[in-house]
């Protein structure tokens, strides 16, 4: 018996199924297009770095709805109290003040990514614009002496943050948005020199893609000579590092603008908040050979300023 196109396959389990359907419906796809020209065009400066959290590591967003959600939650737990509770009250408003630092992080960062986590995105932020909207609600219903309302509301609001958890879920655990994704390259490449090809095959100042133990790897001659190696998917969302634009010593990735340096792999711009991972380079006979640093120290340049992180465990994790 042939299965009817869009019919649920036996047995999937039915949230994931409404979930990859979402993914796929473009019917918001110009409202997106919109808004992400829109949020792109801000002119942010060096603070856009700051609101994808280039300077921390990782993303800032999923640390900075930690103040907004975990006040929601007391509040609520506070409100199964009889009578009226100012402290609910105070976590209420706590909560709708942290709501915006995570809105913005969480913006500066949907803006970049896939069209398939967008449209999921958008519906998560709308969840969460809801229960902004209604523990707003709450907290004028609370301060005017309605306080059954209030709780109504908020228990509500609460329900809406829950929807809009589940869609971030998502987001991270099933598109891997906000994910490193160059964090498997020093664990499939394996010890040792790898040869990538003759000097003459990496023409001064381009990007040459090259292939070890199936990892590709972006390699660059500079005109004096030094040849520089880079993991080719970009940590960000793994855009194609060989196509994009080689200049002043470092590499920006075609698909959203991040930048990194050919010398160490860093990030120098974002969205990527994860360095590239970079190897050891040498000719031997007129060959370019690579291998993974057996140690690493890396420089962490912030906010224009440069200070050294030196690591606490200098060999590399093993598979």
């Amino acid at each position: 018996m042939s299965k009817k196109p869009g019919r649920r396959l036996l047995g999937q389990n039915r949230m994931l199924w409404l979930l990859d359907a979402l993914e796929r419906d473009p019917g918001r796809d110009q409202l997106i297009e919109a808004l992400t020209r829109r949020v792109r065009a801000l002119p942010l400066g060096r603070v856009r770095d700051v609101l994808h959290g280039t300077w921390l590591g990782h993303p800032v967003h999923p640390m900075a709805i930690h103040l907004p959600l975990g006040s929601w939650m007391s509040a609520a737990v506070l409100d199964l109290k009889p009578g009226r509770s100012r402290q609910a009250d105070l976590l209420v408003a706590l909560g709708l003040t942290g709501a915006v630092p995570a809105a913005a992080t969480g913006l500066a960062d949907w803006a970049e990514l896939h069209r398939e986590q967008q449209r999921v995105g958008l519906i998560h932020a709308w969840a969460n614009t809801a229960a902004v909207g209604l523990y707003g609600a709450s907290l004028v219903m609370r301060l005017s002496g309605k306080g059954a309302k209030g709780r109504v509301l908020g228990y509500l609001g609460l329900t809406a943050v829950g929807v809009g958890g589940l869609l971030g879920g998502h987001l991270a655990y099933r598109q891997a948005a906000g994910v490193n994704h160059a964090e498997e390259v020093p664990h499939v490449v394996s010890d040792g020199w790898h040869r990538v090809g003759g000097v003459d095959e990496f023409p001064a100042g381009e990007a040459v893609r090259c292939v070890v133990d199936d990892v590709p790897v972006l390699v660059v001659r500079e005109a004096g000579g030094e040849v520089h190696a880079l993991a080719e998917r970009c940590s960000h969302l793994a855009g194609p590092l060989s196509e994009g634009t080689v200049a002043d010593g470092c590499v920006q990735c075609p698909w959203h603008g991040s930048v990194f340096r050919l010398s160490d792999g860093w990030n120098v711009t974002g969205p990527a908040t994860a360095p590239q991972p970079s190897f050891d380079t040498r000719v031997v006979d007129g060959h370019v050979e690579i291998r993974l640093p057996t140690e690493t120290v890396p420089e962490t340049p912030y906010a224009g300023d440069v200070f050294a992180a030196t690591s606490t465990d200098g060999h590399r994790p093993r598979r």
